[in-house]
C-alpha cells in the first residue's frame, strides 16, 4: 500500500508539473494565507500559521535545526554519527530530500511530497538567478518556496525574517539575531584595532592533500576578513564550493601564509613530517592549526551559522590581545544557544586541543 501511495504522489507531482494544473501552489482551501516578500523580492503566498517546513539544502537545514527542529518534516541529508549528540534527536529520523534545486540538485520528490511541508525555505547567499531558481522549484513541487539571504552580513536579518515567517518563533529568532549582532560587532571593533604590522596572513585549506584552498573573495572564507586577517590566496576564478580552489606546492610557496588552518581530515597531522610542507613558514614555526568541526566546521562548509563560532574562535586564536576572552567558555555558551547542547569542559578541551590550546602552549 505504501508503495502505491508513493507512486500516486510522484505521478501527481509530475502531472502538475507538465499540465500546470490548479494554481501556482496547492495550499489547501480554507487555509488562511499571507504574502511574504522574500530576499529576492518575490511575493509568495504562504500559510499564516507555519509549523511544517522543508529546507532547500545544507545551509537551510542548519538554520532550521537551530530555530525550529520540531517544525522540520525532512532534512537535506542524514547527520553523521559524530553529529548525533549535538543535534535534536528528531532530526536523525527525518526523511532525506537532498539538494532541492540548482545544477547539483539531488531532489527526492517522493520523500518531499510525502513529508507534506507547508513551505520550502532556502537560506544562504544571493546567487545569480535565485528568483528564477525559486520560481522553478515552486512550480515543480506546487509548494510555496521562499529565499532568505543569510550570509554573515545578512544573518541577523535572516533570523528576524524567519521569526516573522514561522509560527511562535519570533522570540527565539530575536535571541539568535542578537547573538549574530554581538559577534559581528565584536569582530568589527577588535579587527579595527589590529595594526598593519600585526596583521596575519591566513590560508584556509581542506582536502586530503591540503591543497584545496578557499581563496580571497569566496563565500567560504568570510570569517578571515571579518576578524582582521589577510587571505594571501588570490586566484582569477574564485570558487565558492566547499573545496574551494586547488593550488600546487609552487603556488603555495609563493603565497607562504603566516598561519595555515586545516579542516578536519585534511593534511594537519602529516604537514610537519612532509619535507615539502616544512618549507612553509607556518609549518616551520608551528603556526598551523586544525579547525574544530563538530557538529559543523567552525569556518564554513556549509557557510552558515557555524561561522559565528569561527569568528569568535579565529579572532581569539590570531589576536588574543584584542579578542580577549576564554574561548572554551565562549564555545560552551554558543553550543547551548545554537544547539541546546551542554558542552562539557572535557569536550571543549578536546575540540580546541589542536588550535587554541596548542597556540597557548597548553599541555
Amino acid at each position: 500500500m505504501k508503495k502505491i501511495i508513493a507512486l500516486i504522489l510522484t505521478l501527481a507531482a509530475l502531472l502538475c508539473l507538465f499540465t500546470a494544473c490548479g494554481g501556482e501552489t496547492d495550499i489547501p482551501d480554507g487555509v488562511e494565507t499571507v504574502i511574504f516578500t522574500d530576499s529576492s523580492g518575490r511575493k509568495v503566498e504562504v500559510p499564516k500559521d507555519i509549523t511544517r517546513v522543508a529546507p532547500s539544502g545544507a545551509v537551510a537545514t542548519m538554520f532550521l535545526a537551530s530555530v525550529c527542529p520540531e517544525y522540520m518534516v525532512c532534512i537535506s541529508s542524514t547527520p553523521s554519527s559524530g553529529q548525533y549528540k549535538y543535534l535534536d534527536e528528531r532530526l536523525i529520523k527525518l526523511p532525506t530530500t537532498g539538494q532541492l534545486y540548482g545544477s547539483k540538485s539531488t531532489i527526492n520528490l517522493e520523500a518531499l511530497l510525502t513529508a507534506e511541508p507547508q513551505v520550502i525555505i532556502d537560506l544562504g547567499d544571493a546567487k545569480d538567478g535565485i528568483s528564477r531558481d525559486m520560481d522553478a522549484l515552486q512550480k515543480q513541487t506546487r509548494i510555496p518556496v521562499v529565499f532568505i539571504e543569510a550570509d554573515l552580513n545578512h544573518m541577523a536579518a535572516a533570523f528576524r525574517s524567519l521569526g516573522q515567517l514561522l509560527s511562535g518563533k519570533e522570540e527565539r529568532c530575536k535571541e539568535l539575531a542578537g547573538y549574530v549582532e554581538e559577534t559581528l560587532n565584536t569582530a568589527a571593533e577588535n579587527s579595527a584595532k589590529v595594526r598593519d604590522d600585526e596583521r596575519v596572513s591566513v590560508m584556509y585549506t581542506s582536502g586530503v592533500s591540503g591543497l584545496n584552498t578557499n581563496a580571497k573573495g569566496s563565500t567560504q572564507e568570510q570569517v578571515l576578513g571579518l576578524v582582521g586577517a589577510d587571505n594571501p590566496i588570490v586566484v582569477e576564478d574564485v570558487s565558492n564550493r566547499g573545496g574551494g580552489n586547488t593550488v600546487n606546492m609552487e603556488q603555495l610557496y609563493n603565497f607562504d601564509p603566516d598561519v595555515i588552518l586545516f579542516t578536519s581530515g585534511s593534511y594537519y597531522e602529516k604537514a610537519a613530517e612532509d619535507h615539502a610542507w616544512r618549507e612553509l613558514r607556518a609549518v616551520r614555526n608551528g603556526d598551523y592549526y586544525e579547525i574544530p568541526c563538530l557538529p559543523y566546521n567552525w569556518m564554513s562548509n556549509p557557510p552558515s551559522l557555524n561561522m559565528l563560532l569561527g569568528v569568535r574562535w579565529l579572532g581569539n586564536l590570531l589576536y588574543p590581545q584584542y579578542y580577549d576572552y576564554d574561548m572554551a567558555a565562549e564555545a560552551q555558551r554558543a553550543y547551548k544557544l545554537l544547539w541546546d547542547y551542554e558542552l562539557s569542559g572535557e569536550e571543549v578541551s578536546e575540540m580546541l586541543a589542536d588550535s587554541t590550546l596548542k597556540a597557548r602552549g597548553a599541555p
